[in-house]
């Protein structure tokens, strides 16, 4: 009887225990200093910023906690202001690995963390405001005016730079684990950028170690996870990708990766996983019927071909099958490229070598045939795209 009585009981002396453990760790890194690259708030200057955390600056609310619309430097800087819920114990690891990540990181297509607040508990996270929110925002329930084909496909080459920068800008690659259209943010200009690294991981040393994945409890987000992943607790860079391309298909289709069903939407069951519904499909050559009924008939169906060719091998069941972010990113650019050359040819009749740029500031130099000149791929490209850049025989 006494030993039924501690088994039950055993969960309660976990509980404790780990518990207490998340409580040190709290205290530890409450106490820590921020990275010279991560500026510390108090408490009073956030509140200030906020409006004392005015419900009239919400930008949205999660599991995490909630996003307000701040100002800082005397009203000078917008900036988009994180509170976690103070009660989260998976909280407090996310805001880690946050701060952890995005102090380090520094490119044109992730989100920049201006600074953070440790103060009274709090876990309060700063950012660069981006003023035209999530890419979701813009594909569906938000009864937004619908984006161009041009526009979208410029979106997901800057998501897809931002992407492939942390899969190879260091030694150490960085598996994002959380990739899907509200994670992707949009500034005043357009420019996407990846956002909310608290689910992403360290992966391994890409120069002396020869594992490619880390073996990791599965997290993620419904409808974006990679199958792989799921089944084998497996996370390489391919999960990202696999999610990047479920991401690609929602903005083809304006659709969500996950369809909410009522009981009057019996006929759309065979559409509530986007990524299957997309495979069955493609499989069944009625690539058509996942456009956005807003685009049908804007898009040139090289371009068509070109994104629809490699979203689709981004859903590949195994990793193995799928190609690297630098790979999706190079057919997303020729997608935009014969896009730009079938726009020019409608509406001009002729055409030879061209500078286009876009709304956010991509910049390709092409010829009469839609190949890039000088090799640039990006008006400022770093080590991190030197094996895409000038991609012959490809």
């Amino acid at each position: 009887m006494s030993c039924i009585l501690l088994l039950f009981c055993l969960p309660t002396l976990w509980q404790i225990v780990a518990a207490i453990d998340w409580k040190g760790q709290r205290k530890a890194f409450m106490k820590s200093q921020s990275s010279d690259h991560c500026q510390n708030f108090t408490f009073d200057e956030v509140k200030v910023a906020t409006n004392n955390f005015s419900d009239a600056l919400l930008l949205g609310a999660g599991g995490y906690g909630k996003v307000y619309k701040g100002s800082i430097n005397g009203g000078t800087n917008l900036v988009a202001i994180k509170r976690a819920n103070p009660c989260s114990h998976q909280g407090l690891n996310e805001f880690q690995t946050e701060i952890f990540l995005l102090s380090q990181l520094r490119h044109s297509h992730v989100v920049s963390l201006i600074g953070c607040c440790k103060e009274r508990k709090e876990m309060i996270l700063v950012y660069d405001y981006m003023a035209n929110g999530t890419l979701r925002d813009h594909l569906y329930k938000m009864k937004k005016p619908p984006l161009s084909w041009t526009r979208r496909l410029t979106i997901c080459i800057g998501a897809a730079r931002g992407l492939h920068y942390l899969h190879t800008g260091s030694k150490h690659s960085i598996i994002h684990r959380d990739v899907k259209s509200t994670n992707i943010l949009l500034d005043q200009n357009w420019v996407a950028k990846i956002s909310d690294f608290g689910l992403s991981k360290i992966g391994p040393n890409m120069l002396t170690q020869s594992n490619t994945h880390v073996t990791t409890l599965v997290k993620g987000s419904f409808g974006y996870l990679d199958p792989e992943y799921y089944k084998r607790q497996k996370l390489t860079e391919k999960s990202d990708v696999y999610s990047f391309g479920v991401v690609l298909f929602e903005v083809l289709s304006a659709r969500p990766a996950v369809l909410q069903l009522t009981e009057n939407m019996e006929e759309e069951q065979e559409k509530v996983n986007l990524a299957e519904w997309v495979m069955h499909c493609y499989q069944s050559g009625r690539v058509d019927q996942i456009i956005d009924p807003y685009l049908q008939g804007k898009i040139d169906p090289t371009s068509l071909r070109t994104f629809t060719d490699i979203a689709r091998k981004c859903l590949g069941e195994k990793g193995s099958e799928r190609p690297t972010m630098g790979e999706v990113l190079w057919n997303l650019e020729q997608a935009w490229l014969q896009q730009q050359e079938s726009d020019c040819f409608q509406n001009d009749g002729n055409y030879g070598v061209a500078d286009r740029t876009t709304a956010n500031g991509l910049s390709v130099i092409v010829d009469v045939d839609g190949v890039p000149l000088h090799g640039a791929s990006d008006p400022t490209p770093g080590v991190e795209f030197s094996e895409i850049i000038a991609p012959i025989g490809r």
